[in-house]
């Protein structure tokens, strides 16, 4: 990121409502042009050439969706482009499972297709729209088997208890995506369509 950064003008921008991600992103980033700010994502408004939106989107709420693209509409330059990497599920009426709501990701709500479709209506292009929701269960697999390598040296501080509770979420989740319970989406949109349309890059 650093030669990159350097070389091609790349500078970031980060915003978080956490002061804990702020610091550690801050810290982890302190030679790299990349800036976070501690901030409402919804009082930004300044204008970005992309926008990566990873993870977020589960967490605005169907209430915001609207108000979740029109920001990125404000912000996004005419011929940019705006990934939006989101969980999400195959039933709108369904219920956040309760022991994650209540543990792992409080008042959580994954989106349906068609609802992240109304928020975008007639604010941006669909581009390309990839489903790696096979591919999720193989990584929250990887995770379990680093958190298991990882936990003797752990254990004494976080107890017991601790272990139980990522073990079943990372185990449980990794069920939900190999039964296709849960999708993990990718969008990429840009606001008036892309020239000659979007080409997906090669996998290295």
């Amino acid at each position: 990121m650093k030669f990159a950064a350097e070389n091609y003008g790349v500078s970031c921008v980060g915003v978080t409502i956490s002061k804990e991600q702020a610091q550690v992103g801050a810290q982890r980033c302190q030679h790299l042009p990349v800036e976070f700010r501690l901030q409402d994502y919804r009082i930004l408004d300044e204008k970005f050439d992309r926008i990566a939106s990873v993870g977020m989107f589960e967490h605005v709420g169907p209430r915001n969706y609207r108000t979740y693209m029109k920001v990125a509409h404000r912000c996004l330059d005419e011929e940019g482009v705006f990934l939006l990497h989101t969980i999400g599920k195959n039933h709108k009426h369904s219920a956040p499972d309760p022991w994650i709501d209540k543990y792992i990701f409080p008042n959580g709500q994954l989106p349906t297709i068609g609802q992240i479709a109304d928020a975008s209506t007639g604010l941006f292009v669909t581009e390309d729209l990839h489903n790696f929701g096979a591919d999720y269960d193989r990584t929250l697999m990887a995770w379990h088997a680093n958190f298991e390598a990882a936990w003797p040296r752990f254990r004494a501080e976080m107890g017991h208890r601790f272990y139980r509770m990522w073990r079943y979420y990372l185990l449980s989740c990794a069920g939900a995506f190999r039964a296709r319970d849960i999708q993990l989406w990718q969008f990429v949109l840009s606001k008036n369509g892309l020239s000659g349309g979007y080409r997906r890059p090669e996998a290295g």
